[in-house]
């Protein structure tokens, strides 16, 4: 039985189900889950993400990374990445803290992941890595004994999300159900389909992990550092959404075999953060960020190094920083222990 199927004779039994338990059950199903059997990344497969586009925004990110532990102190430190994808970002960040050698014997590498798949295709792009990396499947499994360094792209979209639609009155749930037909369909509780415009979403899974993170890096010192697309304010609309073979589709159409997504917020992950006991930056654009890092300046040499790919590399800028592009649409903000300025986050967010 296909998910899709699965889950719609779940529902013939039990009832409606809300839309966080439809997203857990399409992306981590063990037999269906998208990530659990079939996740697909880069041009060949549903989506992109930054490190495939360039890279530029690994090597910025190993180097933030690098410019943390020299804040810190230099210590021995633990580089976490949470959902690292298929490994090309941490490669290019590993690639360029090879200019800190003493950041590369300093630090221990841990990488959460629960994807068997993606876990498989991590350990091949990491082969060559001469600090040992260890797997583990929850952020809980992370040891808190050392100062934190962490990086997460991308992670944040794929915690599940509730919603509500404002109907006669109230809010109510949105869940998932089934129409007059059997196929599924968004409902209310009651099974009534919705009938409302006006979307609230909330994440309780994004706001523990503000709070878990929060609490470790406040406990062994650090930072931890996420960049997605989603909200710099707090706001309304559906923005649950299904990407297959590079296309939006509706999130309802092939549960398992489309990656689901949210756009986060923001203002409520880095104040379950500060509840946790970190400090937290603002929110700034992606490109702000970027900028701040010094992408232009890598850019340039790249260029010069490769004049004959010059081009290429002014469309992946343009890509990473333009704001009608990834640079506007994706933020950045970081979570970080007490004094602690982190790299990027030092200026305003409109210099």
């Amino acid at each position: 039985m296909i998910l899709g199927e699965s889950i719609a004779d779940s529902i013939a039994r039990t009832g409606p189900i809300t839309v966080a338990e439809f997203m857990s059950l399409c992306l981590h199903d063990p037999a269906a889950g998208y990530y659990a059997t079939r996740p697909r990344l880069g041009e060949t497969g549903d989506f992109i993400t930054a490190p495939h586009i360039s890279q530029m925004f690994g090597e910025l990110l190993g180097l933030w990374a690098v410019e943390v532990w020299r804040r810190l102190g230099k210590p021995p430190s633990r580089l976490v990445e949470l959902g690292p994808g298929d490994g090309a970002l941490l490669a290019d960040a590993l690639r360029a803290a090879r200019v800190a050698p003493r950041f590369l014997e300093a630090c221990e590498i841990t990488l959460v992941e629960t994807s068997g798949p993606l876990r498989a295709v991590q350990e091949e792009w990491l082969a060559g890595s001469t600090t040992p990396i260890r797997w583990v499947d929850h952020w809980s499994q992370v040891p808190v004994d050392k100062p934190l360094i962490v990086l997460a792209n991308e992670f944040l979209d794929c915690l599940p999300i509730h919603q509500a639609i404002y109907d006669d009155g109230r809010w109510r749930e949105r869940c998932i159900g089934a129409d007059a037909k059997g196929a599924l369909a968004f409902v209310f509780r009651d099974g009534r389909p919705t009938n409302g415009h006006d979307v609230k979403e909330w994440s309780p899974a994004v706001e523990d992990c503000g709070r878990q993170i929060g609490a470790a890096v406040a406990r062994a010192g650090g930072a931890a550092l996420f960049i997605d697309y989603g909200r710099a304010e707090p706001g309304f609309g559906d923005t649950l959404q299904a990407v297959r073979r590079h296309s939006r589709e509706s999130p309802l159409a092939n549960p398992g075999l489309a990656d689901l997504t949210a756009h986060v917020d923001f203002p409520a992950f880095l104040e379950a953060g500060r509840q946790g006991g970190a400090e937290a930056t603002s929110v700034r654009e992606q490109g702000h960020f970027l900028s701040a890092l010094g992408i232009e300046h890598r850019a340039t040499m790249l260029k010069r190094a490769n004049p004959d790919c010059s081009d290429v590399v002014d469309h992946q800028l343009e890509r990473l920083i333009g704001p009608d592009q990834m640079g506007a649409l994706f933020k950045a903000a970081c979570l970080h222990s007490s004094g602690l300025i982190p790299p990027g986050f030092e200026s305003p967010p409109w210099s």
